[in-house]
Order: structure tokens, then C-alpha cells, then sequence
């Protein structure tokens, strides 16, 4: 569903070293004092919530922070560059980390709820939080039917305090501007789009026919390439006083870079290596996911048969990734993400960004392109 989170963090993508460096620093320092204020705060009332904030933060760990960049990459196509000595620009760019934590908490929390979803304990080779809990019900008797519904169930809770603590950042970070409303409108749209998005990859793989290809493009613009690019971008363009058609435009073309993401992240899913993805090539197979991978081969009949007899258990995954890979669906979903980006990049060229936003553009979609994991 969502971009890399548990590698070592590297500067940002078309910044220098040292700015990038320095925004990080600024978001992984502004969301260790958010939780650890919740943590301090839940310690009065609940030792047991005040532990659940420990786990958060452990799980927002690691992550690459390519949202809260985003957000910045939104503001600087559109605003001025900001001097850390200035106190104006300063409170400027405070709004951005801000903004950017939002975006970074808004990912962790659906992550939560996502590993739910697909009965996940494990992400990017390491436990969930599903997975503590499950592992201290386990520890304490509980049978693994109750242990994992223990597990699943503290998920939900720490993602709902999560999506809570995101959207007062949010709030926080329009606070009075003018343009307060549209960022709030922003990023409530970021999270209504991947709950449809979500729902519909869940009624998907309920079908045994497999979904269109349009269909598939359209859920995963939804449920992943919204809230990972469209938004952050448009919510950062917003805040440095874009017109809302400016901020529209860019939207569109973080739109079409996480779409070409997700089209990457579904060939790794099913023909990466496990040991650099973190991830089993089976689960999406198994699970009988609607994927660009099997809408595309499912303009084969014969392929259609072939998952319909997986998702009756008479067919194994190993025999319907050899089916997808004999209808080349590959190689034809790897295309149609070059499309993408390529289209993304042409529009960029048309609205005559500042150079250093074009350059990290085309390297966003370098990255998107060139990935192994």
C-alpha cells in the first residue's frame, strides 16, 4: 500500500545535504515532543495508554519522511526560501515541519490500521504493534485466536490516537492563516480518500473477477498516491498562499508520481526480493488483491480462470505469478508508471516551477522508477 518506512533515513531527495539534514532533524525532533507529550499526558490518567505511546513511537522510527518533503516541496515551489534566522520565516517554517509531522503521523496511523486489514504482524521485517500486544497476550495465556484480536485491537486504538494527533497538527499548522480553511479541507480529502481507497481494494479482492485496470488506477490513486503526494504537495503550496488552481495543478502531479509508486510497489510486491522489500512476494497473491499486475493479465481470459481457482484454494501463488509473468505483466506495469512520471514531469514543465522544485521532481520520479525496495 505505502512508500518504504523502515530503512535508514537519507537526505532529502533534490536538497542539499545539509538542508535536507536540517528539516529532518526539525521533524523527527517535533514529533519525538508531540508523543512525548501524549505520553506525559496519559501517564496521569492511563499507565497502560502511556505505554501504547512508547510502541507509536518506536513505530514511527526509521521512516524516510518523503511526506513532511513533500509538504516542503509544495511550499517552495510556491514561496519564498526560508532563512532559519529570521523570526518571520522562522514561524514559516515551523508551520512546515508542522504540516509535515501531520502528514508523517496521518501515514503511521493508517499503516496501523492497515496491518489490521491484511492480518499483518510484521512490516518491513519487523514486528508490528499488532504484534507486541499479540506477543504479551501470548505471554500471559491468552489462546492465538484471542492473542491476535488483542493484537489487531490495540492497532486500531494507537492509529485512532494517531489520525486524532494528526489532524490538530493540521489544524495547528493553518492557524490563522487565511488560507487556513482550504489547508484544513486538504487534509481532511487526504484522509477521505484513502479510507475509499482502502474499501475499495477490500471489496476487490472479495471478487473473484479481477478488477479493471482503470478501477485498479483509480483505487490507488485514492488510497495511497493522495495522502503519500497529492496532498502533502497541494497542503504545502497552500501554506506558502498558492491560488487554490496552482495548488490544484501540483496536486496533479504528485497524483500521478504516487500512482506510478504504487504501480512499482505492486511489481516488488509479487516479483521483488524479499530480502530488500521486506516483504513476502505471496501475501498480495495470496490475499487475492486487486493489483495493476493481475488487471492487466486479467485482459487474458485464461488468467481470469487462474485466480479465480486461487481464491478457491486449488491454485497456489507460485502458479499465478507464472501466469502473470507469461502475460508480461511486468514489464507492461513498469511502462505505464515511465508514462506516468514521464507525464507528471511534462506537466511540472508547464507551470514553470523554480528549478530546484523541478529537480526534485525529476528525482522523485527517478527514485519512483529505479527502486528495488
Amino acid at each position: 500500500m505505502t512508500l518504504s518506512t523502515w530503512t535508514t533515513a537519507q537526505p532529502a531527495t533534490g536538497l542539499s545535504t545539509a538542508d535536507g539534514s536540517r528539516f529532518d532533524a526539525s521533524v523527527r525532533h517535533e514529533i519525538s515532543q508531540i508523543v512525548d507529550g501524549y505520553k506525559k499526558d496519559a501517564a496521569a490518567y492511563s499507565p497502560a495508554t502511556a505505554v501504547l505511546w512508547d510502541r507509536i513511537f518506536t513505530s514511527l522510527e526509521g521512516g524516510k519522511l518523503t511526506r513532511p518533503r513533500l509538504v516542503k516541496l509544495g511550499h517552495d515551489a510556491f514561496g519564498p526560501q526560508l532563512r532559519p534566522d529570521h523570526p518571520r520565516e522562522q514561524t514559516a517554517g515551523n508551520r512546515i515541519v508542522l504540516l509535515g509531522c501531520a502528514f508523517e503521523l496521518l501515514h503511521t496511523s493508517l499503516l496501523m490500521h492497515d496491518d489490521v486489514i491484511d492480518r499483518d504482524f510484521t512490516r518491513r521485517g519487523r514486528p508490528t504493534l499488532s504484534a507486541q500486544y499479540r506477543n504479551d497476550a501470548l505471554a500471559a495465556g491468552q489462546t492465538v485466536p484471542d492473542a491476535e484480536h488483542a493484537g489487531h485491537s490495540a492497532a486500531i486504538i494507537a492509529g485512532d490516537l494517531l489520525l486524532a494527533a494528526a489532524i490538530s497538527l493540521a489544524l495547528r499548522a493553518g492557524s490563522p492563516l487565511a488560507q487556513a480553511a482550504a489547508i484544513e479541507r486538504s487534509f481532511q480529502l487526504a484522509i477521505h480518500n484513502a479510507g475509499a481507497g482502502e474499501l475499495e481494494d477490500l471489496l476487490y479482492s472479495l471478487d473473484y473477477s479481477p478488477a479493471k485496470v482503470q478501477d485498479v488506477l483509480r483505487m490507488e490513486e485514492l488510497k495511497t498516491a493522495s495522502y503519500s503526494f497529492r496532498f502533502p504537495l497541494q497542503t504545502g503550496a497552500l501554506l506558502a498562499g498558492a491560488s487554490p488552481a496552482e495548488a490544484a495543478a501540483l496536486a496533479d502531479i504528485g497524483g500521478q508520481l504516487g500512482v506510478a509508486y504504487q504501480l512499482i510497489d505492486d511489481v516488488l510486491g509479487t516479483f521483488g526480493d524479499p530480502s530488500k522489500t521486506g516483504k513476502s512476494v505471496d501475501s498480495d497473491l495470496r490475499e487475492g488483491k486487486s493489483t495493476i499486475l493481475t488487471a492487466l493479465a486479467a485482459e487474458q481470459p485464461e488468467f481470469g480462470e487462474n485466480l479465480k481457482l486461487l481464491r478457491t484454494r486449488t491454485a497456489t501463488p507460485t502458479s499465478l505469478r507464472s501466469a502473470l509473468a507469461a502475460a508480461d505483466a511486468e514489464s507492461l506495469a513498469r511502462q505505464l508508471a515511465k508514462e506516468l512520471c514521464e507525464g507528471a514531469l511534462y506537466s511540472a514543465r508547464q507551470l514553470d516551477l523554480p528549478k530546484t522544485v523541478s529537480a526534485q521532481l525529476k528525482d522523485f520520479a527517478a527514485l519512483i522508477l529505479n527502486r528495488g525496495a
